[in-house]
């Protein structure tokens, strides 16, 4: 080999090797692998970021309620990237995921940059990385090219200026019905809400195509807008002391504002039911901004899932529900609470003390609760909150627990 061509062998080694960002020796952070020359491989598909974590699987001993090394900070997931291009139709949960075991700990890992306009945020575009500073894992943002503009931006997903093209932590699909036909009403929504004072002919029944006529606006209403129409039901009560915390919220229909003054003027566009007089009117869209970041209860958290969304039975990942804790239990959006299967109660029937009685007179063993999924409050009142189950990793049903992950 000439003298030069080793020269530009050597030169180009050194290159390759200057530029690799080497992580320390010891990571501090365990990782769910035996494999510790492996810490994560860049992620540059088209996959957003949940479907990369979902690819991934869950870590090696999936958690349960009574794991010793839950809750004690921010382990990275296995496989976590060293960096990730954010994608249109990214969430921070699914970001969070995608680089840790427990995704309520990313702030902890979040680095802000102070030189960068709304640190917090992250757009389509940015650059994600993940780097140790001080021997421990944190995750850079590089602005990506949308946020400069110098390529198309994304639609915005929430009604909120400042946000505009940012992520948002949950999917806005999964609460989209939510926001527009709310199923449980809390005391205050109730009381703020317009209602129907009745039809142009005075119909007792109101349909599709009718004209009705609604009253008790806060400030007045435009032309134009959408309102949804829902009649308040049976009250829900909190399993803990039997007080009244909320009402179902049945929805009957939907129009839009034709003529403003009092009582204001709208035509019917939906029916699903009968509208009566006195149904309440909710003006549809997004009021709730899911800019929020996740985060664990800074309070001790123990409650109970009173009602689901859509009233089904068994509830799956991404249903809304409503849980018997709010802001006066120190919730705030956000909040990550972990799901348990509450255990039943068996007799003992195996016991050689009680064995061959019957049933009633063997020793009762209360079986222990089983972590069942994760749930993370997107809106608080008072006494309730509504959220989303984020996980589950096991049937979920409406009396499971609630509390700190």
């Amino acid at each position: 080999m000439q003298g030069h061509q080793f020269f530009a062998l050597v030169l180009s080694v050194a290159v390759v090797a200057g530029c690799r960002t080497e992580r320390p020796p010891q990571a501090p952070i365990p990782l769910a692998t035996t494999d510790t020359d492996v810490q994560g491989t860049a992620v540059g598909d088209d996959r957003t970021a949940m479907e990369a974590a979902i690819d991934t699987g869950p870590a090696s001993g999936s958690l349960r309620a009574n794991d010793a090394s839950h809750g004690a900070g921010p382990v990275l997931a296995p496989g976590a990237p060293d960096t990730y291009v954010v994608k249109r139709g990214d969430t921070l949960w699914g970001i969070s995921k995608l680089f840790l075991r427990d995704p309520w700990y990313w702030p902890e890992i979040w680095q802000v940059n102070p030189q960068i306009e709304n640190p917090h945020l992250i757009f389509p575009g940015d650059t994600l990385r993940l780097v140790y500073i001080d021997g421990k894992p944190r995750i850079t943002v590089s602005r990506g090219l949308a946020e400069r503009g110098d390529t198309a931006r994304i639609e915005p997903r929430v009604r909120s200026e400042p946000l505009e093209a940012a992520i948002t932590t949950i999917p806005y699909e999964a609460v989209a019905a939510f926001m527009s036909k709310p199923s449980v009403l809390s005391n205050e929504q109730i009381k703020a809400a317009p209602y129907v004072l009745s039809s142009r002919d005075m119909h007792v029944v109101i349909s599709s195509g009718d004209t009705v006529y609604a009253r008790g606006f806060s400030s007045p209403a435009q032309t134009g807008t959408h309102y949804n129409i829902v009649r308040v039901g049976d009250p829900l009560r909190d399993p803990d002391d039997d007080k009244i915390v909320g009402y179902d919220g049945i929805f009957t229909g939907s129009g839009r504002v034709t003529r403003v003054g009092d009582p204001t003027t709208l035509v019917l566009s939906e029916s699903a039911r009968e509208t009566v007089p006195g149904d309440k009117l909710f003006a549809g869209g997004n009021d709730v901004a899911l800019d929020f970041t996740p985060s664990p209860p800074k309070v001790k958290v123990d409650g109970r899932i009173m009602a689901v969304s859509d009233g089904v039975t068994v509830i799956g990942q991404y249903e809304v529900v409503v849980i018997n804790r709010g802001a006066r239990d120190g919730l705030v959006p956000g909040n990550v609470l972990a799901v348990l299967d509450v255990g039943g109660t068996i007799h003992d029937n195996v016991s050689k003390s009680y064995y061959g009685m019957s049933g009633m007179l063997s020793k009762k063993v209360r079986l222990p609760d089983e972590r069942a999924g994760t749930f993370m409050v997107f809106k608080t009142f008072d006494r309730i909150s509504y959220g989303l189950i984020m996980e589950a990793k096991d049937v979920i049903q409406v009396s499971d627990r609630v509390i700190n992950p």
